[in-house]
């Protein structure tokens, strides 16, 4: 003996199917932005700053990127530590260590540098890093001023405090 089920249970079943397929009738999740996640201060250093000066920053803070500013706080580079010891080696063969000393940062820092606003959703952000492979992008304000630096670190933070996990079993 078959079952037979009521027009409207299998109406509502039919519905509840389809929206589950097309994403319809779910919440859409909470955006998490970029200003949920900033921290201040922001270290920044100008161009004229010397390699070494520059390595040593990051060693004492334990980071990898530094965004370069102008007098004016606005951005116009990003140095990584993979910037920096890409020139190592001519730094150290270099046999008048006055010249190493001299280096500075404008020399090699990356002049295209990816941004983001404060209001910008960290899904965005996290996207771009992925398609562009960088590991950290420079928020400034309406003016292009920094606000904040957000790294990868940062956003997994952000995704371990914000975002709520599905578990899926």
């Amino acid at each position: 003996m078959k079952s037979r089920s009521s027009p409207l249970v299998a109406g509502l079943a039919a519905q509840t199917a389809y929206q589950q397929q097309t994403g319809q009738g779910q919440h859409p999740k909470p955006a998490v932005l970029a200003s949920d996640l900033m921290m201040a201060p922001v270290l920044s250093l100008p161009s004229d700053s010397t390699l070494i000066d520059v390595w040593a920053v990051m060693q004492r803070r334990g980071i990898r990127h530094i965004p370069v500013t102008s007098m004016h706080d606005t951005l116009v580079g990003m140095v990584s530590d993979r910037d920096l010891l890409h020139h190592v080696p001519e730094l150290i063969t270099m046999a008048n260590t006055s010249q190493a000393v001299q280096r500075r940062l404008a020399e090699i820092m990356t002049f295209r540098v990816i941004s983001a606003t404060p209001t910008t959703d960290i899904r965005a952000i996290a996207r771009v890093m992925l398609d562009e492979r960088i590991h950290a992008v420079p928020i400034l304000d309406g003016i292009r001023s920094l606000v904040c630096i957000l790294s990868t670190h940062e956003l997994l933070r952000g995704i371990a405090n914000h975002v709520p996990i599905e578990l899926w079993t």
